[in-house]
Parts: structure tokens; sequence; C-alpha cells
């Protein structure tokens, strides 16, 4: 049976007894200096983002949608050895030669040779030059690994269209976390050929240093757009892990529209209730339905804390502009009828509440 791995991002994992523990991430194998790379195992993501690893002798099968193992399985966080290397990580998008040219590794296929043996066999090619980010331009061709040459040397510039087509469907919250389990070059080259919106909400997902690794990598420019398309909570907090020299440069590149909130909270200390709200709750008139409320908390791109409530004011529903009136909480949302005005449903302990901001943790 052959198995192309990059189809494997993402495809859940269940243990013995049908529950499912994780999520692969990643395939590590043992590149040799003869013969077809061995299949060592493979990387899976358990929660909270812990990474381990499986190896490949306890995979019992691999069909469409679910891997399952037998056994147990160690839950010691996943470390790469010097001798392995990392097939979805590392090795796409590879520029490599095949019959005397250059092309682009798109993916690679393994075999069970025998039971528990898995090899490397096949690599999926593309001749001619690669679009940019998940466009692609030219032939693809299915080769032999003997007929491919390169995989050990280091490229300076890999590019990451093709690991970037292994990732497209994971959320934010799971492209985070792969992000963050990648050697640092190809970390810096994903994140720089994701666009500003996708990029914004991967760096809000990733720990500080992660942040500050990549921003710090970006040009100023492409720095200061990615920080206008994160929430100004979010950018305040990364900037605030900045030298200030370096945020001040970066905030006079944003649109003025853009910083003036992202300035009004730098103002507060950071470790102060100013400095961990935001200045985009959601705002409705009291003429909205409850109907009209749970479609706006219900987006995705609204984070939970602040779905929690929806403030009530009088037109213009923009901070800090309209009167305040008071807070309509989730749960009472939930109860009422969607015919339900809003400004009857206001939680009466809320109207000497601040309208302009909502804390976010």
């Amino acid at each position: 049976m052959r198995i192309f791995i990059a189809r494997l991002a993402g495809t859940p994992v269940f243990d013995p007894a049908g529950d499912q523990i994780g999520r692969t991430r990643d395939v590590v194998v043992g590149l040799r200096a003869t013969g077809t790379p061995r299949v060592h195992g493979m990387v899976i993501e358990m929660q909270p983002r812990r990474r381990v690893f499986l190896p490949i002798t306890r995979v019992k099968s691999i069909e469409a949608g679910a891997i399952i193992f037998t056994g147990k399985i160690n839950t010691r966080r996943f470390e790469q050895r010097a001798t392995e290397t990392l097939v979805i990580g590392e090795m796409l998008d590879l520029t490599v030669r095949a019959g005397g040219e250059q092309v682009t590794v798109l993916d690679l296929a393994m075999e069970e040779i025998r039971p528990s043996d898995w090899r490397i066999t096949k690599v999926a090619v593309l001749r001619g030059a690669p679009g940019p980010r998940l466009r692609r331009r030219g032939e693809t061709h299915i080769l032999d690994w003997a007929e491919v040459s390169g995989f050990d040397v280091v490229q300076r510039d890999q590019g990451a269209a093709n690991l970037l087509a292994a990732f497209d469907s994971l959320r934010a919250a799971d492209l985070a976390s792969a992000l963050h389990g990648l050697p640092g070059k190809r970390r810096v080259e994903v994140a720089a050929a994701l666009d500003d919106e996708r990029l914004a909400d991967v760096l809000e997902e990733l720990p500080e240093s992660d942040q500050i690794d990549i921003l710090g990598k970006l040009n100023a420019d492409r720095a200061a757009d990615v920080l206008a398309a994160m929430s100004p909570d979010d950018a305040t907090d990364l900037l605030q892990d900045l030298p200030p020299a370096q945020a001040e440069a970066l905030l006079t590149l944003m649109e003025p529209r853009e910083a003036e909130p992202v300035r009004r909270l730098l103002t507060y200390p950071e470790d102060t209730a100013g400095g961990i709200m935001t200045t985009e709750p959601v705002i409705l008139p009291p003429t909205a339905t409850v109907a009209e409320a749970l479609a706006h908390v219900r987006q995705q791109d609204i984070i939970p804390a602040v779905a929690a409530q929806v403030y009530v004011t009088r037109p213009p529903t923009e901070t800090p502009t309209g009167r305040y009136l008071g807070v309509a909480h989730f749960q009472r949302l939930l109860r009422d009828p969607p015919s339900t005005l809003l400004g009857g449903v206001l939680d009466p302990r809320s109207t000497r509440s601040s309208p302009t901001c909502r804390c976010r943790r």
C-alpha cells in the first residue's frame, strides 16, 4: 500500500479501544547514504498541544481518515534527533535534482515493504517554476526515490507552498501548533508565505517567543501590515514585548486609524485591567433581536471571552461613542425567544460598566 505523506496531516489517531488520542502532524524518517529512507514513526499532537512520538511498529492500520495503533503510546514530549528528518516540515518544497534538472518536491510516498517496515519509495515533484504561495505551475511527476538527489543539501530559501497546501484546511490554532513544532528556518519560511490575515490569526495563537521571532524576521512594512490585521489587544500584547523604538517604528508604519486603538491600549500598564482590554467588543443597539445577537457572537473570528456578552448602546455602535445602556450576557440570550429585543434582556448589574472596552482574560 502506497501512502502520500502530506495527505496524512491532521488525520485523527485512535487507540486500540477506538478513542481518538490526537492528530497526525508529521512523519519521521532516517535519511541514508544508500537505499530508501526508513520510516521511524509519526509525530502525533495530543491535547493540550503536546507532541509525542508514535513508532511505526505500533501502527496497526492507516485508513481513509483514521490511523489506528496497538499497544501503549509514550506521552513524553517528542524531541527530534540529529539523525531524523521530518517529511512535511523539512522535505516538502525542497529543490532537488531529477534527470539532470531542478524540480520541487510536492510530496513523498511511503510503502510497507514487509510487516512494520515502511520506506520512502516515491517522490512527487513539480517540473517548472513553482507559483507563489499555493499556486502551482509546471508538470507533476511521480519518481522513484533513487531517481532524485539533493535531499542532503541545506537550502537557504526553501519556500513553503506545498507545506501550506498540506496544512491548508487547518484552523488557525492548529496551524499555529504545527508552525510551533517546525524547525526555526522552516517556521519563518512558512510565516512569510502566509497572507496577512492568516498570519495574524496564527500569531495570535502562538507563544510570545514565537511571535517575536517571526515578526522580527519580516520586513518592517510587512510586520506593520500583519499587526494591523491582528485584534488590537493581541497587537498590543506583542508590541509591549518589543523594544520601545521598534514598537514605535511599527506603529508609525500602520494606518493611523488602525494604530489608534493600539496606542490607546499601550497607555495602560501591562499588568492592569486596562492593559488586557480589547477595543472591539460586540456592540448592538437595543432594537436588535436576540437572534441577531447570537448571529454576531457565533462568528468564528470572535474569541469566546468577547462573545460571552453583547454591549448594548444607542447608535452609533462604535467605541467609545454611543450611549451605553447595559450588557446582555450569552447565557441570557440562549434562554429568551429569538424575537426578543436586546433592550429587554439587559443585566441590571451592568449599567455602570464601561462601554468602551472588554476585558479579554
